[in-house]
């Protein structure tokens, strides 16, 4: 440190070090009066030049003596004074000379005077700069430890905050957990409940409704259906009322044979002996008077009505039972695949699905209703069992297919579709997915029960659909179904006057930019998957190359299901399998479409089912314009009235329309 002063004041300028040097040294310069008064004032000056300065000058360690101060000084400066020109430049009449001791004293006695009034001048100034300087420091610090703690408490608010809302959320969470276990509880003892009901319910229907029996024929064994006690009736009944008609009819007959002559014709003499022959031998086969006649040809003639009016309320009821039978039959085979499902003991699959009771079995999946314990819902899970004897290469196959299903599905949102929740693996040979639940059946089961429908309820059905097909279509790629049928839409409410939603896209064709062009379509690379019975002729084309579908194959469904509903029966291979439909080409031979006469349909609709099951797909409609079609549009429908038949949305489907008006 001492180093730097000394380095710092050999660094100045000339005359302020020649004005230290006399300060320290006691070497001045008497030439006269004026030149001291001078040099102290320069002096001065020196001492008032900079802080820095004066801290060299005036600032002492412990000591009171301003020479003390910086001791490096006095003892160096006179030694580079004897050898520094600078000396000698600044008291030039020194030189060669020497100070008398009273002339030193009084130096050293006067420079001592003025370092330290400039000392106390100096230090009085920093001493103010640094209390001001020292005053907004801590100033500053104070506030930033005001801060400090301010933040701190916050700090501790919040943590305690965080720590009283992570209790509540334990206790939410443990409080959530008992209604989750409550939920499964009690979603578990109406299930049981309802499953006793189910099999109280069937096994007394079994007795009133029929059961299966097995009858072994030869060294095999086949169930066999036999009639309950509400069948049996009801053939007792028609068996009874046949006699009697029997009987009235044998009666009619020999009434025939006592029919009196007309009244122009007197009875001749033998006729009158003959009926008195037979009065006397008791018979009752004389001749009637004609009064007598009418009035017994009126009582079995009342009797015949009544006959005919019992045996169609006992026929109503055989529909009815027949009906029941088959809600019957369905529930018996539920009951029995449930009681066989390993899955039939309510467990929790993915830790969220709590299955409740069986729905439905196919071929490798069933379907379970169950409830859904994060979103708080019913749904319909769809479990998708391999068959494990299967090769591995068909197990990846079936896999794929069915996550290539949930990958379309997956992305579909329309009200008229089901949606598709999620997805998740069980085992290696086994997944599920979990689907949009619904209370009623499908349109297959509707049409079983009923036979058919109304045109209203059938158009209302269709409008439905086609409004799910045309957001099919809409959107990016566009989806062809490819498997509409009955029993892939679902009725709401069970009934044909709600709402349907279409599932089941196992068999749906993407139409991307690489495999389909609007000119020709995309080829067929499935041809023969599918139910022959709602697919267009194009399907079943054989040649080289695969067949070119489009939109249109969903088209003619649409005019299939349509035509079903309205009819009771399918427009071609009605009573066919799909064996033989492939096989006789029944499909490939409907060229045209032919209507029963009853139940009555009107022209329109009858145009409307041409315009779907045109044979050349180039003549049909795709399902753009079939939304627009105006027997689906009431507001047209009305306007038009019964003044002019319905336009064709286009040209080229207008020899449809030619052939309506023979209907």
């Amino acid at each position: 440190m001492m180093e730097g002063l000394h380095s710092q004041a050999l660094s100045l300028d000339p005359r302020r070090q020649e004005l230290l040097e006399a300060r320290f040294t006691g070497v001045g310069v008497t030439k006269s009066s004026a030149n001291s008064e001078s040099s102290n004032q320069s002096l001065c000056s020196a001492g008032s030049l900079s802080d820095k300065e004066m801290e060299f000058a005036g600032s002492s360690g412990s000591g009171t003596s301003p020479a003390r101060g910086i001791p490096m000084l006095v003892r160096s400066y006179p030694q580079h004074s004897l050898s520094n020109p600078l000396f000698q430049h600044g008291s030039p009449s020194s030189t060669g000379s020497a100070h008398t001791d009273s002339s030193s004293c009084s130096s050293v006695k006067t420079a001592p005077t003025h370092s330290c009034s400039h000392k106390a001048i100096q230090s009085e100034l920093t001493l103010l700069k640094l209390t001001a300087l020292e005053k907004d420091k801590n100033s500053d610090l104070e506030k930033k430890e005001g801060r400090i703690d301010d933040l701190l408490r916050a700090n501790c608010d919040l943590r305690r905050q965080v720590d009283e809302q992570q209790k509540m959320l334990e206790r939410y969470k443990e409080r959530l957990n008992k209604c989750v276990t409550m939920s499964k509880k009690l979603l578990m003892e109406k299930s049981k409940q309802e499953k006793m009901a189910c099999r109280d319910k069937s096994m007394q229907d079994r007795l009133r409704l029929g059961h299966f029996t097995t009858v072994r024929h030869g060294a095999s064994f086949t169930e066999q259906w036999t009639d309950g006690y509400a069948f049996q009736n009801l053939i007792k009944q028609q068996e009874r009322i046949n006699s009697q008609r029997e009987d009235i009819e044998r009666q009619r007959k020999l009434l025939g044979k006592r029919k009196p002559p007309s009244m122009a014709q007197t009875p001749p003499p033998s006729l009158e002996q003959n009926k008195r022959k037979s009065r006397s031998n008791g018979q009752e086969n004389e001749a009637l008077s004609l009064a007598e006649y009418h009035e017994q040809e009126e009582i079995f003639k009342l009797r015949i009505g009544h006959l005919k009016k019992e045996e169609a309320e006992i026929q109503a009821e055989l529909e009815h039972l027949e009906r029941v039978r088959n809600l019957h039959i369905r529930e018996l085979k539920r009951i029995h695949n449930e009681d066989n499902s390993q899955f039939k003991d309510h467990p929790t699959l993915n830790d969220r699905y709590l299955l409740l009771h069986l729905l439905g079995r196919g071929g490798f999946s069933e379907v379970f209703k169950a409830f859904d314990l994060t979103e708080q819902r019913y749904v319909a899970i769809k479990i998708h069992q391999l068959n494990k004897n299967w090769r591995e290469e068909k197990k990846q196959n079936y896999h794929k297919h069915a996550c290539r299903e949930y990958r379309i599905h997956k992305e579909l949102d329309h009200p008229r579709i089901v949606k598709l929740y999620d997805y998740f693996s069980l085992d290696t040979d086994s997944f599920c997915t979990v689907l949009e639940y619904c209370e009623g059946n499908d349109l297959d089961f509707y049409l079983k029960q009923n036979k058919l429908m109304t045109e209203k309820e059938g158009r209302s059905i269709v409008m439905q659909i086609v409004n799910a097909l045309k957001y099919l279509n809409q959107i990016r790629p566009p989806i062809i179904h490819y498997d509409l049928k009955p029993g892939n839409i679902l009725l709401v409410n069970g009934t044909a006057c709600g709402e349907i939603k279409i599932t089941d896209f196992g068999l749906s064709k993407i139409m991307d930019d690489d495999s389909y062009n609007s000119a020709d379509g995309m080829e067929l690379t499935s041809q023969g998957a599918g139910t022959y019975w709602y697919l267009p002729p194009e399907c079943f084309v054989v040649g080289k190359e695969p067949p070119k579908i489009s939109n249109k194959v969903d088209v003619w469904s649409v005019g299939v299901i349509f035509y079903q509903c309205l009819y009771g029966r399918k427009p071609f291979g009605h009573n066919q399998s799909q064996q033989d439909i492939l096989q006789e080409n029944t499909i490939l031979k409907a060229t045209d479409v032919q209507f029963p006469p009853k139940p009555v349909v009107t022209t329109e609709a009858k145009a409307f089912i041409r315009r779907c099951l045109a044979y050349h797909k180039e003549d049909r409609v795709d399902v753009l314009q079939l939304s627009s079609d105006p027997f689906l549009m009431p507001h047209i429908r009305k306007a038009l009235g019964s003044s002019a038949p319905l336009a064709p949305p286009l040209p080229s489907t207008s020899s449809c329309y030619g052939s309506s008006a023979s209907d």
